[in-house]
């Protein structure tokens, strides 16, 4: 018998925790990493990834990545999964195989009730780094700074998952605050 999905949990205050799993998907590696966040701290729970054997069927490696995902999700009990929006470049084979390990991620998300929230390269890269255009090596330097480590996070696409938490995490807080005070002026509005 299938598992129902668990029911979604959601986080208006935007003065509330949130952990966050943001996830570089790849169907060779895929990086992930947890934060908590709050108005007031960002704490690293966890990060590292999850590699496929390049030899199994695509069937197993899917699974790996689902798996692998769906148990993070529940040791940390994250509310809201960051993924990368597809990004289609000359190799349409890698876009292909990125998509089917983003599907693997969406659906450990939607069996553990989690939210999932999609941002493209450059919304990353700017919402961390404050410029659309900075390489890997820079956007991990970003991260370690941000999350106070001493060293940048590896494997790069673990870092790269960071990247997204983090960037997910502000543009929450802003779409909640936006949010808020909309229906702030709309009280005054109605008074």
């Amino acid at each position: 018998m299938a598992a129902s999905p668990a029911a979604p949990r959601d986080h208006p205050d935007p003065n509330a925790d949130v952990i966050v799993l943001g996830v570089d998907p790849g169907l060779r590696v895929t990086g992930y990493g947890v934060l908590r966040c709050s108005p007031s701290q960002t704490i690293l729970l966890d990060f590292n990834h999850i590699k496929t054997d390049a030899r199994a069927p695509i069937e197993d490696r899917l699974r790996a990545i689902h798996w692998g995902l769906r148990e993070t999700l529940l040791r940390w009990q994250a509310s809201e999964l960051a993924l990368e929006s597809p990004f289609v470049a000359l190799n349409v084979r890698s876009a292909f195989a990125i998509g089917e390990a983003r599907a693997a991620a969406m659906l450990a998300a939607a069996e553990e009730g989690a939210r999932v929230f999609q941002y493209t390269p450059a919304e990353v890269k700017q919402s961390v780094a404050g410029y659309g255009r900075g390489d890997k090596r820079q956007i991990a330097e970003v991260v370690r700074l941000q999350l106070g480590l001493a060293q940048v996070p590896a494997p790069a696409d673990a870092a790269d998952a960071l990247a997204i938490a983090l960037c997910h995490y502000a543009h929450r807080r802003a779409r909640l605050l936006q949010d808020e005070a909309g229906r702030w002026r709309g009280d005054e509005l109605k008074r």
